[in-house]
């Protein structure tokens, strides 16, 4: 009978170099086929298959997504908003956060702000409206990203 398999979630236990190369690939181009990320590790597919499966299963790989370029969809800005809401708005700010398709990512976090929102806009005239339906349930402090040296990117994984 196999053993169950590990959930890493909930243990410190480590990848190992396989997995850790899997990650790697998938985390560069999410669309490789099973067969060439078979060759790639030295592997068989049906083995590479079934690691892949069981990362999912304890939560390692979460999903596999598509990363655009803002830029080509006429996104020249991105603005990074701290946000404090005033007092009994915390919920209602959450909501309209939310609900604002020009947020793009929102942390809530800890210290004198409760969230850092990061919009993308097409134009600088676009600030102003977003944050006045903010102003009256929050206090605002905005910066605008002038480069990203560190885009988003996976963990250590070793």
């Amino acid at each position: 009978m196999a053993a169950p398999a590990k959930n890493l979630r909930n243990k410190s236990d480590v990848l190992d170099e396989v997995d850790q190369a899997l990650i790697a690939l998938l985390s560069e181009n999410a669309r490789l086929p099973m067969a060439e990320l078979a060759r790639s590790v030295g592997l068989s597919a049906p083995s590479v298959a079934e690691r892949l499966r069981r990362l999912e299963e304890d939560g390692v790989v979460k999903a596999y997504r598509v990363e655009i370029d803002p830029k080509a969809l006429g996104y020249t800005l991105t603005a990074i908003v701290r946000i404090r809401p005033l007092p009994g708005q915390l919920h209602a700010v959450e909501k309209l956060l939310v609900e604002s398709p020009e947020v793009v990512e929102c942390d809530k976090v800890t210290g004198d702000d409760c969230y850092v929102a990061r919009y993308l806009l097409r134009s600088i005239e676009e600030l102003d409206p977003i944050l006045e339906r903010i102003a009256q349930r929050a206090q605002t402090s905005t910066s605008i990203v002038k480069t990203s040296p560190v885009r988003r990117r996976l963990p250590p994984i070793g």
